[in-house]
């Protein structure tokens, strides 16, 4: 296979569309579903692929990325796949380092404390020499899946990425990075339009690539209340689908769906469903009638059963997606959870989940 083909050509047809139509707001026999984090720890073969291998060395390996990419497609019968990769290689394109600690997770050796640390960072990033191996993966996988389903590009979105930046991990309050938004506005918007220029390019390469939708993760737009979302994190959000819709049009590149996922933002449904994006992600916490009644008619949701319920005996997984499905109905709706799958889940129980979801689907469609 060529890994460096910069324009999706010659890719196998696709079989099952479901996802893509569904994502498009046409008619589907079935509820589409597909989980975040579906290649995860939770498969004892992802744990034995990735046993030898540090992290962010997996990430760099297309072979190793389609493996574990393709995984979860061998056991469940989903409607799409995404790309294993992780949001923080952007940061590490901007010349950051980010190691993988046990115990721990994703750790930035010197996170951004100053604002004159901005100084370090690559302002002009060359994302194909960058990432080119997410590239790589991408079309390899692509090619691998012989159009089984269709491809799934993402990144994170700039917020979540600054935070990241700023907080050299994970944190429970992003008191440092919020206190960058209150202390240092400026400079924090010039690090988010840096973030956003690059993930623009990011994106678009992906779709080159042979990503057939992409989804921005805006995973700590919980930690900012609406007027911060509305200064630091919508713009950016709003600018991305802009600016990548823009270029894949330049570029004559496939024009495909865009989910945005921004966690516990629910303060802004009605803004993010219209912020450009053809689907809008949602996590548990809302119910799905609310959520159709500020998001209106003319957005695609996904998501959003409580990851945890996944626990739960598996006749009561069925109930619990039936429930959800009454709520949003069938249409214009991607079954998923409202956030990603643990590492101590049962492959048999997220194997329920997505049987129920198309069992219980195509049951309402026909009546």
């Amino acid at each position: 296979i060529c890994f460096f083909i910069r324009s999706p050509k010659g890719f196998p047809k696709l079989k099952n569309d479901t996802f893509l139509r569904a994502a498009r707001g046409e008619e589907t026999e079935h509820t589409p579903v597909w989980c975040m984090r579906q290649a995860g720890r939770y498969l004892p073969e992802f744990r034995e692929t990735r046993a030898a291998q540090d992290f962010f060395a997996t990430c760099r390996s297309p072979k190793l990325c389609c493996e574990l990419t393709l995984q979860p497609l061998r056991r469940f019968p989903l409607d799409a796949a995404i790309i294993f990769s992780d949001i923080l290689v952007v940061p590490q394109a901007l010349g950051m380092e980010v190691v993988m600690v046990p115990g721990k997770g994703p750790t930035f050796t010197e996170p951004l404390k100053e604002v004159e640390d901005l100084l370090k960072l690559r302002q002009k990033v060359d994302v194909t020499a960058e990432l080119g191996y997410v590239f790589q993966a991408i079309t390899l996988t692509r090619h691998s899946l012989e159009g089984k389903v269709p491809l799934i590009g993402f990144s994170g979105a700039p917020w979540t990425l600054m935070s990241y930046m700023i907080e050299g991990g994970g944190s429970t309050t992003m008191a440092k990075a919020k206190s960058w938004l209150y202390r240092h506005p400026e400079a924090s918007h010039r690090l988010l339009r840096l973030l956003a220029d690059v993930v623009t390019d990011y994106l678009v390469g992906q779709v080159a690539a042979g990503a057939q939708a992409l989804q921005l993760f805006e995973s700590h737009a919980g930690h900012l209340g609406p007027e911060q979302f509305e200064d630091f994190a919508l713009p950016y959000i709003r600018d991305i689908a802009r600016a990548v819709k823009s270029k894949l049009k330049e570029e004559a590149l496939p024009l495909v769906p865009m989910i945005i996922f921004a966690k516990d933002a629910h303060y802004a449904l009605r803004e993010l469903a219209h912020a450009g994006y053809e689907v809008v992600g949602l996590d548990w916490t809302i119910r799905p009638q609310d959520a159709r009644a500020q998001t209106g008619k003319d957005v695609t949701l996904q998501g959003n059963l409580d990851p945890c319920a996944l626990y739960a005996p598996k006749e009561k997984i069925g109930e619990l997606v039936k429930k959800m499905l009454e709520g949003f109905g069938t249409q214009r709706y991607i079954a998923n959870l409202g956030h990603g799958l643990y590492p101590d889940m049962s492959p048999e129980h997220v194997g329920a989940f997505v049987e129920a979801v198309h069992a219980h689907s195509r049951h309402i469609n026909k009546h």
